[in-house]
Formats: structure tokens, sequence, C-alpha cells
């Protein structure tokens, strides 16, 4: 008899589950809500140099601009309708297309080794878009991107690509 099996009380050999054996969907849940739990906590306890990401929508769109409110703290913000990143990153906020330079894949943000990442090639990018390592050649594109009062506007054509326009890549930024 395994350990889950247990007898009725009468000599039949009828498993019935105990009153503390939780049924599998129960056990579940449970688990889920804690394992939700602890990732809340590790969250708040996590390397203060990992950037938090977290989906954003614009404020306004029009003719290729979204308007954004500035971020309030350090992190990358993504709007995969716009195809967005917004980041704040040691007081600067600068704005990228969500692919990857190389072959246009959804960059994603690794907060273990606080970089972004191509999921298809594994090209790696600092929080700024400075390409690291792996198959793409040049940084993130950048957009353009203007201060207007507590907001950001990010004019998405043209791309600013690091190797066409090296000047134009690094300027590409608000200073807060």
């Amino acid at each position: 008899m395994s350990d889950n099996n247990h007898s009725a009380g009468d000599g039949s050999t009828d498993c019935f589950p105990c009153a503390t054996d939780p049924s599998r969907r129960e056990f579940l849940r449970r688990a889920s809500v804690l394992g939700a739990a602890l990732a809340a906590i590790a969250a708040n306890f996590s390397d203060a140099g990992a950037l938090p990401v977290r989906a954003m929508q614009s404020l306004a769109t029009s003719a290729g601009t979204m308007t954004y409110p500035i971020p309030a703290a350090d992190g990358a913000e993504i709007d995969h309708d716009n195809e967005v990143i917004l980041v704040r990153w040691q007081n600067q906020v600068m704005a990228f297309a969500l692919s990857c330079p190389h072959q246009h894949t959804a960059l994603r943000w690794n907060p273990t080794d606080a970089r972004f990442q191509c999921p298809k090639h594994h090209s790696q990018y600092t929080p700024d878009g400075t390409f690291i390592t792996g198959r793409a050649t040049r940084g993130m594109d950048r957009l353009a991107i203007a201060r207007q009062g507590n907001s950001v506007v990010v004019t998405t054509e043209p791309i600013i690509k690091q190797t066409d326009n090296m000047a134009g890549w690094k300027a590409a930024f608000i200073q807060l």
C-alpha cells in the first residue's frame, strides 16, 4: 500500500483522502500562491543594479509619435503595441525599438545579468543599448526622444542606427 492509500477503517482497501490531504488542484493552487509570494519577496530584496521591467501604454499616439510619462524610477518599460522600450537609467531616459537589430526578434530584459538579450541568437546589450556580444553588429536601435513637461515624446521614424549615425545615436536621450 502506498503512502497515499489509506484504509477506510472497515477492513476494505478502498482509498479515501485524509482531511489533511489536499486535492491535486488545491495543491497546485497553494503552490502557485506561495510561488507568487516568494517572487514578490525576492523582487523586494533583489540586486539594486537589476532594472525592473514593466508594461506600459502611450498616453497619446499620433502619426509615428507616442507620449509617455517620464518613468519615476530606473527600469525598463515596454509598449508592445507600439514596439517601444523606454529605459530610465543613470538619470537618462532613452527609447529603443523593441526588436533586435540583427534579425528583428523582440528583445527581453535579463535581470540576472542586468542586460537586454535577444532570445533567438543571444545578442546582449547594456541598459543604454550598447552592444556587448552575440550575432548583432551594433547597439540597439534608438528612437528620437524629447521632453514635454512631465512626459516624453518618442518618434518611431526614422530609427537611429548606431552604425549609420553614431552622433545621433549617442544624442538620442533626455537628461533628468
